[in-house]
């Protein structure tokens, strides 16, 4: 049997420069973070003596006969990526539920990769996890999803991703203990209660990105990275966060720019009461229309914004490490 555990991720900064339809063009980057709720998938052979070859547990359960009777997409075709047809026994458990934004559809695909090449006895690279998740996605599944949520699960940490038309570059961003810790008491998450599928939402981003409308709000979603960065480097850890909000409150202006679907009336209520309590700044994770919110707040004001909201709120930690297998025997 094999267990592996798979970090979601938070993205701050330059979602939407991570489309090949845009950085392919102009050049992409993002600043995002790994988080410590994860995804876990086992993998276990599977004897001879069931009526099924592959059983695959979700909040469904899956028994079949032939990898293309799958019905979950991640599933079915990063088997089929594999090459492996038979004598599986698949379960998928998550710290936190599906469609939220939180890129847990990459942490999937990350991890359950991570745990097919454990059952062969091979270790592969956060860099391979990372480029084959991707192409699963984006060409087998065909979902509307960037380049980013892959990386973030296979490499973990808090990270400046780069993209371009010759390839992507994960580098670590550059900040003291002092302010990783004070950036992580500030930031507050909530769950908004609404779940949507991220590919539809990203649909009608897409299309605009082709058609290059969207160019203008890209380019400055993109050197908002560098200027978050340039904070993180030059302020103290209050004027840090301060200034950070204040990039996420001009960063979820210009997100909402992108996609029709993006936000809806409650969102925008609470993102105010929010912001009246006392939030620097914020947006909603990933691709929008439901999901995860998260604010940066200064820890005097957040039980005001705790209060404001009345949303669940969600108890967490950044994650230093990526996909990894927490369990192995042969």
């Amino acid at each position: 049997m094999i267990i592996s555990k798979t970090p979601v991720r938070i993205s701050f900064f330059g979602g939407g420069t991570d489309y090949r339809e845009y950085f392919e063009r102009e050049g992409g980057a993002v600043i995002g973070t790994a988080i410590d709720k994860h995804t876990y998938i086992s993998v276990n052979r599977l004897s001879d003596f069931f009526e099924y070859k592959i059983r695959v547990g979700y909040s469904k359960a899956e028994l079949v006969n032939d990898v293309s009777q799958i019905k979950h997409p991640s599933v079915r075709e990063t088997l089929k990526f594999k090459k492996i047809n038979g004598n599986l026994d698949i379960h998928i458990f998550s710290d936190l539920p599906a469609r939220t934004g939180l890129g847990s559809s990459s942490s999937f695909t990350v991890g359950f990769l991570n745990a097919l090449y454990a059952l062969e006895g091979k270790t592969v690279s956060s860099k391979q996890l990372a480029e084959e998740a991707t192409y699963i996605e984006q060409e087998l599944i065909k979902e509307n999803v960037g380049c980013q949520d892959q990386i973030h699960a296979a490499y973990g940490g808090l990270n400046k991703i780069e993209f371009d038309k010759f390839g992507v570059s994960v580098k670590p961003v550059v900040i003291t203990k002092e302010k990783y810790d004070y950036l992580n008491e500030s930031l507050m998450i909530f769950y908004t209660g609404l779940t949507r599928y991220a590919s539809e939402i990203a649909r009608e981003q897409t299309e605009n990105t082709k058609s290059c409308n969207l160019d203008s709000y890209l380019k400055r979603m993109r050197q908002m990275v560098y200027d978050a960065e340039k904070v993180i480097s030059d302020e103290d850890p209050p004027g840090m966060v301060r200034r950070l909000g204040e990039l996420l409150d001009e960063g979820w202006d210009l997100k909402k720019c992108l996609s029709s679907k993006i936000t809806n009336k409650a969102i925008d209520d609470n993102y105010r009461f929010a912001k009246e309590a006392g939030a620097c700044g914020g947006k909603l994770a990933g691709a929008g229309g439901g999901g995860f919110m998260f604010l940066l707040v200064p820890k005097d004001r957040q039980p005001a914004v705790r209060k404001a909201l009345n949303l669940m709120e969600v108890s967490f930690k950044f994650e230093k490490e990526g996909s990894k297998i927490i369990y192995f025997t042969g």
